[in-house]
Protein backbone atom coordinates (compact mmCIF):
# COMPACT_ATOMS: atom_id res chain seq x y z
CA UNK A 1 0.00 0.00 0.00
CA UNK A 2 1.09 3.10 -0.56
CA UNK A 3 2.87 5.45 2.03
CA UNK A 4 0.34 8.64 2.80
CA UNK A 5 3.63 10.57 3.95
CA UNK A 6 4.19 13.87 2.80
CA UNK A 7 6.13 13.42 -0.12
CA UNK A 8 6.55 17.07 -1.19
CA UNK A 9 9.59 17.72 -3.18
CA UNK A 10 12.67 19.66 -1.43
CA UNK A 11 12.70 23.58 -2.47
CA UNK A 12 14.85 24.73 -4.86
CA UNK A 13 18.26 26.04 -4.10
CA UNK A 14 18.46 29.96 -4.31
CA UNK A 15 22.14 29.52 -5.41
CA UNK A 16 23.61 26.71 -7.56
CA UNK A 17 26.72 26.86 -9.33
CA UNK A 18 27.42 23.74 -11.68
CA UNK A 19 31.36 23.02 -12.75
CA UNK A 20 32.08 27.09 -12.84
CA UNK A 21 35.36 28.14 -13.81
CA UNK A 22 36.91 31.73 -14.20
CA UNK A 23 40.16 33.02 -15.54
CA UNK A 24 41.82 36.16 -15.54
CA UNK A 25 45.31 37.73 -16.92
CA UNK A 26 48.05 38.21 -14.47
CA UNK A 27 49.08 41.46 -16.37
CA UNK A 28 46.19 44.18 -16.40
CA UNK A 29 47.00 45.57 -19.42
CA UNK A 30 47.11 42.20 -21.45
CA UNK A 31 43.16 42.63 -22.21
CA UNK A 32 41.08 39.90 -23.93
CA UNK A 33 40.62 40.90 -27.50
CA UNK A 34 37.31 40.43 -29.80
CA UNK A 35 38.20 37.09 -30.96
CA UNK A 36 38.98 35.68 -26.81
CA UNK A 37 35.55 36.85 -26.24
CA UNK A 38 33.90 34.14 -29.01
CA UNK A 39 36.52 31.56 -27.55
CA UNK A 40 35.51 32.05 -23.70
CA UNK A 41 34.50 28.41 -23.22
CA UNK A 42 38.09 27.07 -24.13
CA UNK A 43 39.65 25.55 -21.27
CA UNK A 44 42.80 25.84 -22.38
CA UNK A 45 44.41 28.92 -20.84
CA UNK A 46 46.32 31.67 -23.16
CA UNK A 47 50.10 32.85 -22.07
CA UNK A 48 49.55 35.20 -18.92
CA UNK A 49 45.93 33.71 -17.49
CA UNK A 50 45.42 31.79 -14.90
CA UNK A 51 42.03 30.20 -13.37
CA UNK A 52 41.34 31.68 -9.99
CA UNK A 53 37.92 29.16 -10.29
CA UNK A 54 37.65 25.76 -11.20
CA UNK A 55 35.03 23.07 -11.54
CA UNK A 56 33.56 24.46 -8.68
CA UNK A 57 29.99 23.17 -7.78
CA UNK A 58 27.52 23.57 -4.66
CA UNK A 59 23.93 24.69 -4.01
CA UNK A 60 22.68 26.67 -1.53
CA UNK A 61 19.16 26.66 0.19
CA UNK A 62 16.87 29.43 1.67
CA UNK A 63 17.75 30.87 4.95
CA UNK A 64 21.53 28.72 5.29
CA UNK A 65 24.51 30.67 6.52
CA UNK A 66 27.62 29.62 5.10
CA UNK A 67 31.39 30.61 5.40
CA UNK A 68 33.89 30.51 2.94
CA UNK A 69 37.90 29.88 4.17
CA UNK A 70 40.62 29.42 2.20
CA UNK A 71 44.27 31.59 2.18
CA UNK A 72 44.48 34.60 0.94
CA UNK A 73 44.45 34.65 -3.15
CA UNK A 74 42.41 31.34 -3.37
CA UNK A 75 38.93 32.93 -5.07
CA UNK A 76 37.05 33.49 -2.07
CA UNK A 77 36.10 37.32 -3.14
CA UNK A 78 35.89 35.99 -6.77
CA UNK A 79 32.98 33.59 -5.85
CA UNK A 80 31.29 36.01 -4.04
CA UNK A 81 31.62 38.44 -7.13
CA UNK A 82 29.92 35.29 -9.15
CA UNK A 83 26.73 35.10 -7.10
CA UNK A 84 26.42 38.55 -7.25
CA UNK A 85 26.78 39.14 -10.88
CA UNK A 86 29.20 40.94 -10.72
CA UNK A 87 31.66 39.12 -13.19
CA UNK A 88 30.78 35.88 -15.34
CA UNK A 89 32.24 32.55 -15.72
CA UNK A 90 34.51 31.01 -18.36
CA UNK A 91 32.71 28.17 -17.99
CA UNK A 92 29.89 26.39 -15.95
CA UNK A 93 26.45 27.73 -14.99
CA UNK A 94 25.55 30.34 -12.05
CA UNK A 95 21.91 30.10 -10.90
CA UNK A 96 20.21 32.77 -8.91
CA UNK A 97 17.05 32.50 -7.96
CA UNK A 98 16.76 35.78 -5.50
CA UNK A 99 17.94 39.00 -5.53
CA UNK A 100 21.42 39.54 -3.86
CA UNK A 101 22.58 42.50 -1.38
CA UNK A 102 26.54 42.55 -1.36
CA UNK A 103 28.96 43.93 0.72
CA UNK A 104 32.27 42.76 -1.08
CA UNK A 105 33.96 46.01 -1.03
CA UNK A 106 34.91 48.55 1.21
CA UNK A 107 33.24 50.96 -0.84
CA UNK A 108 30.03 48.97 -0.98
CA UNK A 109 29.54 49.97 -5.00
CA UNK A 110 29.23 53.52 -3.38
CA UNK A 111 30.36 56.90 -6.26
CA UNK A 112 33.08 58.47 -4.84
CA UNK A 113 31.82 61.85 -5.71
CA UNK A 114 28.43 61.89 -4.59
CA UNK A 115 27.64 62.76 -1.19
CA UNK A 116 26.65 59.69 1.49
CA UNK A 117 23.02 61.21 0.83
CA UNK A 118 22.53 60.60 -2.67
CA UNK A 119 24.45 57.52 -1.98
CA UNK A 120 22.16 56.40 -0.01
CA UNK A 121 19.21 56.97 -2.61
CA UNK A 122 21.23 55.57 -5.85
CA UNK A 123 22.08 51.79 -3.68
CA UNK A 124 18.97 51.53 -2.50
CA UNK A 125 16.87 52.48 -5.82
CA UNK A 126 19.32 50.26 -7.77
CA UNK A 127 18.08 47.46 -5.57
CA UNK A 128 14.11 48.15 -5.96
CA UNK A 129 13.66 50.43 -3.41
CA UNK A 130 11.59 53.78 -3.96
CA UNK A 131 12.14 57.15 -2.65
CA UNK A 132 9.37 56.77 -0.48
CA UNK A 133 10.37 53.60 1.13
CA UNK A 134 14.14 55.25 1.34
CA UNK A 135 12.53 58.07 2.86
CA UNK A 136 11.03 56.03 5.32
CA UNK A 137 14.38 54.29 6.80
CA UNK A 138 16.86 57.03 5.86
CA UNK A 139 17.11 58.43 9.41
CA UNK A 140 17.52 54.77 10.61
CA UNK A 141 20.47 54.08 7.95
CA UNK A 142 22.09 57.33 9.21
CA UNK A 143 22.07 56.25 12.78
CA UNK A 144 23.03 53.23 12.71
CA UNK A 145 26.13 54.47 10.39
CA UNK A 146 26.65 56.87 13.22
CA UNK A 147 27.56 59.58 10.42
CA UNK A 148 24.91 62.46 10.91
CA UNK A 149 27.26 65.29 10.58
CA UNK A 150 28.65 63.71 7.19
CA UNK A 151 25.12 62.96 4.90
CA UNK A 152 26.05 65.85 2.42
CA UNK A 153 29.90 64.61 2.71
CA UNK A 154 31.14 63.92 -0.57
CA UNK A 155 31.99 59.83 0.15
CA UNK A 156 35.15 60.10 -0.94
CA UNK A 157 36.32 62.09 1.90
CA UNK A 158 34.99 59.66 4.17
CA UNK A 159 37.55 57.47 6.58
CA UNK A 160 38.17 53.99 5.81
CA UNK A 161 36.06 52.95 8.51
CA UNK A 162 33.46 55.80 7.68
CA UNK A 163 32.85 54.04 4.44
CA UNK A 164 32.18 50.44 5.89
CA UNK A 165 29.75 51.79 7.96
CA UNK A 166 27.31 53.61 5.79
CA UNK A 167 27.63 50.55 3.18
CA UNK A 168 26.69 48.41 6.07
CA UNK A 169 24.07 50.14 7.11
CA UNK A 170 22.20 50.80 3.67
CA UNK A 171 23.30 46.48 2.43
CA UNK A 172 21.32 45.35 5.74
CA UNK A 173 18.37 47.57 5.09
CA UNK A 174 17.72 46.17 1.90
CA UNK A 175 14.91 44.04 1.36
CA UNK A 176 16.99 41.01 -0.78
CA UNK A 177 16.69 37.56 0.39
CA UNK A 178 20.84 37.32 0.14
CA UNK A 179 23.27 38.61 2.17
CA UNK A 180 26.99 38.74 1.20
CA UNK A 181 29.80 39.46 3.36
CA UNK A 182 33.37 39.76 2.54
CA UNK A 183 36.34 40.62 5.11
CA UNK A 184 35.71 44.49 5.10
CA UNK A 185 34.10 44.16 8.14
CA UNK A 186 37.43 43.94 9.41
CA UNK A 187 38.17 47.53 9.05
CA UNK A 188 35.36 48.85 11.32
CA UNK A 189 36.00 49.65 14.91
CA UNK A 190 34.78 46.57 17.09
CA UNK A 191 31.84 48.04 18.53
CA UNK A 192 30.46 48.42 15.32
CA UNK A 193 31.68 45.66 14.21
CA UNK A 194 29.48 43.80 17.27
CA UNK A 195 26.41 46.06 16.25
CA UNK A 196 26.66 44.34 12.36
CA UNK A 197 26.80 41.18 13.72
CA UNK A 198 23.75 41.71 15.99
CA UNK A 199 22.05 42.76 13.18
CA UNK A 200 22.91 39.94 10.74
CA UNK A 201 21.49 37.74 13.16
CA UNK A 202 18.15 39.83 12.97
CA UNK A 203 18.64 39.10 9.34
CA UNK A 204 19.47 35.46 9.69
CA UNK A 205 16.30 34.91 12.46
CA UNK A 206 13.78 36.71 9.40
CA UNK A 207 15.54 33.78 7.55
CA UNK A 208 17.41 35.58 4.92
CA UNK A 209 21.05 33.70 3.70
CA UNK A 210 23.85 34.55 4.23
CA UNK A 211 27.31 33.89 2.69
CA UNK A 212 30.12 35.50 4.66
CA UNK A 213 34.13 35.85 4.00
CA UNK A 214 36.28 35.69 7.32
CA UNK A 215 39.73 34.75 8.52
CA UNK A 216 38.23 35.01 11.94
CA UNK A 217 37.22 31.60 13.27
CA UNK A 218 35.07 33.07 16.05
CA UNK A 219 32.96 34.72 13.71
CA UNK A 220 32.33 31.45 11.57
CA UNK A 221 31.11 29.81 14.10
CA UNK A 222 28.84 31.99 15.50
CA UNK A 223 27.11 32.58 12.53
CA UNK A 224 27.25 29.84 9.91
CA UNK A 225 26.74 26.05 10.38
CA UNK A 226 28.28 25.47 6.60
CA UNK A 227 31.36 26.19 5.06
CA UNK A 228 33.12 25.88 1.89
CA UNK A 229 37.05 25.73 1.62
CA UNK A 230 38.49 26.80 -1.32
CA UNK A 231 42.12 26.01 -2.31
CA UNK A 232 43.82 27.11 -5.62
CA UNK A 233 40.35 27.91 -6.81
CA UNK A 234 39.17 24.82 -6.35
CA UNK A 235 36.58 23.52 -4.15
CA UNK A 236 38.63 21.50 -1.01
CA UNK A 237 35.73 20.62 0.85
CA UNK A 238 31.82 21.82 1.28
CA UNK A 239 30.13 20.48 4.49
CA UNK A 240 29.80 21.46 8.78
CA UNK A 241 31.31 24.52 9.49
CA UNK A 242 32.92 22.42 12.24
CA UNK A 243 34.57 19.94 10.19
CA UNK A 244 35.75 22.17 7.44
CA UNK A 245 37.32 23.73 9.83
CA UNK A 246 38.98 21.19 11.42
CA UNK A 247 40.56 20.27 7.78
CA UNK A 248 41.24 23.97 6.88
CA UNK A 249 43.46 24.42 10.65
CA UNK A 250 45.01 20.98 10.13
CA UNK A 251 46.65 21.25 6.69
CA UNK A 252 48.29 25.08 7.72
CA UNK A 253 48.63 24.09 10.86
CA UNK A 254 46.42 26.76 12.36
CA UNK A 255 46.14 26.75 16.12
CA UNK A 256 41.98 26.30 17.03
CA UNK A 257 40.24 29.54 18.16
Amino acid sequence: MPSTANTAPAAAPVISLTDVGIRFRRNRRGRRNFKDLFAARSRRSRPGEFWALQHVSFTVHRGEAIGVVGRNGQGKSTLLKLVTGVVLPDEGVVHVTEGVAPLIEITGGFVDDLSVRDNVYLTAGLHGMTRKQVDARFNEIIEFAEIADFIDTPYKHLSSGMKVRIAFAVISRLEEPIILVDEVLAVGDKAFREKCYRRIEELLAGGRTLFIVSHNERDLRRFCTRALYLDKGTLVLDGPIQDVLVRYNAEYGIKPA
